[in-house]
C-alpha cells in the first residue's frame, strides 16, 4: 500500500500565513483609511474657520432682508425666496465656503432641515443650536428670523475649527415663523433627529438685534446655560421674552421634553409690529460673539 502524498512544504506556509496577512494589510489599510480622513477632517475646519465679523454680518444681513425679502409658503414668490435662504445657508457653510459637509433631513414640505456638526472628544450629551430661516407672511423678517439665522451661521463659522469636549452642532430650521406653516411637524422631525443621542442643552436662537446683551428665556432654572451666562447677558422670564405668549421656537421643543433655552436679545415681536428694517450689524456682530463665548462654554464640559 503506497503512502499518502505528501504535500509541499511552501504550500502548507501559504496556506497558514495568506489569511494570516489579508486579515493583517486590511486591517491596516482601514486604520490608515480613517486616521486620513481625521486629518483632513481637521486640516479642513482648521482652513475655513473665521472670526465673527461686522461687515460679513452687515452682507448677510441684507442678503436677507433686502435681497431675499419674505420667506414661507404664503406666495410663489415668498416659497421662491425661503428656498433661496436655504441655498444661502448651504453656500455659506459649505464645501466651497466654511468647509462643514452640509446635511439636508427632508421637511414635511418642500423645505429640508439644514444640519453641520462640529466632532468632540465625546459624542455624549451633545450641544444643539438650533434656528429658524423663514419669516412671517407679509415680512421681510428682519428680527424674525434674519438676526437669529445669520448670528447662527456666524457661529457656526467661528466655531469651525474647535475641538470641543462635547459635539457641537447647528441645525437650521424652515418653519418657525409663519403660524400657518407645518411648526410641530418640523419640530417633531427635529425631535426624532436627535433621539437616539439626547442633547445637554438647545439653544434657540432669534432677534439678536435688539441689544448686545444676550436674554436666555428657560422654563428649566437648571439649565446649563443659565449657569453660563455670566457677563454675556442675563435669564429673563417667560412674561418679559413671551409677553404671556409662549409661542417661540423654544417653547414648542421645551413642551416635547427637550432641553430648549431661547436665546435672543428682545422680547418676541407682537403681532403687527414692523420688522421689514435691515438691522444694525454691529449690534447683531457683538451678540453673536457673546453667543459664541456662550457656546464654547457650553461645549467645553
Amino acid at each position: 500500500m503506497s503512502e499518502p502524498k505528501r504535500r509541499p512544504r511552501w504550500t502548507v506556509v501559504l496556506l497558514v500565513v495568506l489569511p494570516i496577512w489579508l486579515v493583517a494589510s486590511a486591517s491596516v489599510g482601514i486604520w490608515l483609511l480613517f486616521r486620513h480622513e481625521k486629518k483632513e477632517a481637521e486640516v479642513q475646519q482648521a482652513r475655513f474657520s473665521q472670526a465673527v465679523s461686522t461687515p460679513l454680518l452687515a452682507d448677510d444681513l441684507k442678503k436677507i432682508v433686502t435681497v431675499i425679502g419674505e420667506r414661507n409658503a404664503s406666495s410663489e414668490t415668498a416659497a421662491a425666496n425661503l428656498s433661496r435662504m436655504s441655498s444661502m445657508i448651504d453656500g455659506l457653510l459649505g464645501p466651497s465656503n466654511t468647509g462643514y459637509e452640509v446635511k439636508k433631513q427632508k421637511g414635511p414640505a418642500t423645505w429640508p432641515i439644514l444640519h453641520v456638526a462640529i466632532r468632540g472628544k465625546s459624542d455624549e450629551s451633545p450641544l444643539w443650536v438650533v434656528t429658524s430661516y423663514d419669516s412671517p407672511p407679509g415680512s421681510k423678517g428682519a428680527e424674525a428670523n434674519a438676526t437669529g439665522v445669520a448670528a447662527t451661521i456666524a457661529a457656526a463659522q467661528a466655531l469651525a475649527g474647535e475641538k470641543p469636549a462635547r459635539s457641537i452642532h447647528f441645525a437650521f430650521l424652515p418653519h418657525a415663523n409663519d403660524p400657518e406653516s407645518p411648526i410641530l411637524e418640523t419640530a417633531t422631525i427635529f425631535r426624532d433627529m436627535i433621539r437616539e443621542n439626547p442633547p445637554s442643552s438647545i439653544l434657540c436662537v432669534e432677534a439678536m438685534g435688539g441689544d448686545e446683551s444676550l436674554w436666555l428665556t428657560s422654563r428649566n432654572t437648571e439649565a446649563p446655560a443659565v449657569s453660563k451666562i455670566q457677563d454675556l447677558g442675563k435669564v429673563v422670564g417667560a412674561e418679559v421674552a413671551c409677553l404671556g405668549e409662549d409661542s417661540d421656537l423654544a417653547s414648542v421643543l421645551f413642551e416635547m421634553n427637550l432641553p430648549a433655552v431661547r436665546v435672543a436679545t428682545r422680547p418676541i415681536l407682537t403681532p403687527g409690529e414692523a420688522d421689514d428694517r435691515e438691522p444694525f450689524a454691529p449690534t447683531v456682530a457683538a451678540s453673536a460673539g457673546r453667543l459664541v463665548e456662550l457656546i464654547r462654554r457650553l461645549g467645553l464640559h
